[in-house]
């Protein structure tokens, strides 16, 4: 439940973008997630440190589910920053399909714009929903900002995103499905 968020807020502005714009493989997304509410906050931290501390029997199924769609399960930096990689088919930009790593119902809009594009999405269980801007800094690289709004507790909570991708070669280790 807490993984799509982090999924989804770190990936969607590299998956959601046409093909022209971004090179098909392997990217890095690192992302810094910001609450304006501290309890908000709190959470946030101990979510990501939970990450980090997950059982091995835990850790190994949701990094086996990610796998399977392109994705690897985040890991957190001493700085606090999340780091993912996804693997981006070419089929996958021409779709703008977003590889979440989780079930459930997903849909997201996308308009180029100058230098870029706008993006939004919206989830179901647990309800969620974001809207942002990625900057294309070449075919290679990219940078994204996001508002995001979860219940994930039970009451909407904002959180921001603030994103950057780089591509690390052609070849996936896994294809996504």
């Amino acid at each position: 439940m807490r993984y799509r968020i982090l999924s989804l807020a770190a990936l969607a502005a590299a998956l959601a973008a046409p093909a022209h714009s971004m090179q098909p493989g392997l990217w890095q997304i690192d992302s810094k997630l910001a609450a304006a509410e501290p309890a908000t906050q709190q959470t946030l931290g101990l979510l990501l440190q939970q990450l980090g501390n997950l059982p091995p029997e835990q850790r190994g199924a949701l990094e086996q589910m990610a796998a399977r769609n392109g994705v690897t399960l985040p890991t957190v930096g001493a700085d606090g920053a999340i780091a993912a990689r996804a693997c981006l088919t070419a089929q996958m930009l021409e779709r703008r399909q977003i590889p979440t790593g989780q079930p459930g119902d997903c849909s997201s809009r996308n308009a180029d714009v100058a230098g870029g594009m706008t993006l939004s999405f919206v989830c179901s269980n647990p309800p969620s929903s974001g809207e942002g801007t990625l900057r294309y800094r070449g075919e290679r690289d990219f940078s994204m900002q996001m508002r995001v709004t979860t219940s994930a507790r039970g009451a909407p909570e904002q959180v921001t995103v603030d994103s950057v991708g780089k591509w690390l070669g052609a070849a996936c280790p896994a294809a996504p499905r």
